[in-house]
């Protein structure tokens, strides 16, 4: 009884740590990866460094963004934060 008693501050503890902090995180990176799945070409997006562009083509790990006539910059794709059509 003792050793209940003494888990259970531990236990509500990591219970309010999961669905305050793990479980919003995990969320959002599973629209991030969704964002990044469904990336395709003409898209504009907004990188994490506030970036705007339209995305002229990509691969796996990279994406091209033509931020300017004649200006074409390469991006990893998890510098992608946001797709805005």
């Amino acid at each position: 009884m003792d050793l209940l008693v003494t888990l259970l501050p531990f236990i509500a503890i990591f219970a309010v740590m999961y669905f305050l902090m793990i479980r919003p995180a995990q969320k959002r990176q599973k629209q991030i990866n969704e964002m990044q799945a469904g990336l395709q070409k003409g898209d504009e997006v907004v990188t994490i460094g506030g970036l705007t562009g339209v995305v002229e083509s990509f691969d796996a790990n990279y994406m091209y963004l033509k931020v300017d006539e004649g200006t074409t910059l390469k991006f990893e794709r998890r510098a992608l934060h946001q797709v805005t059509k």
